[in-house]
């Protein structure tokens, strides 16, 4: 089993930056890969950014591209998410997770374990 625990999380302004942190404990050698996803109010969860704890390569929504970055430390059992130029519709709880298994990253349900999540708040 693996244990998520997400932190970074707060209340800024527009134009501001955030970066969220995941630490994974646990079984974290039978980690393929980790993601960022988020749920806003009344709205599904949605998938933010995905790396591959593996080979190293990453992807973001396209709503993030150019203002988020998912980085890694697989040392440290770590994932972050720097989080530039936020605007207010990134308002949302940020789930880290995690997956035992090589898929389409995207997908939620491939994904097996789930931290708590943190909230993010992003004001006009």
């Amino acid at each position: 089993h693996v244990q998520l625990v997400e932190s970074g999380g707060g209340w800024v302004q527009a134009r501001d930056s955030l970066r969220l942190s995941c630490g994974a404990s646990g079984r974290t050698d039978s980690i393929h890969g980790m993601a960022w996803f988020r749920q806003a109010p009344r709205k599904a969860r949605e998938f933010v950014a995905a790396m591959d704890w593996r080979g190293g390569g990453t992807w973001h929504v396209d709503s993030v591209k150019g203002r988020f970055t998912i980085s890694g430390d697989n040392a440290k059992n770590t994932v972050n998410l720097q989080m530039d130029s936020l605007k207010p519709e990134d308002t949302a709880r940020y789930y880290c997770a995690a997956t035992s298994r090589s898929v389409n990253w995207w997908i939620q349900s491939n994904y097996n374990y789930w931290g708590q999540g943190t909230q993010v708040t992003v004001s006009s």
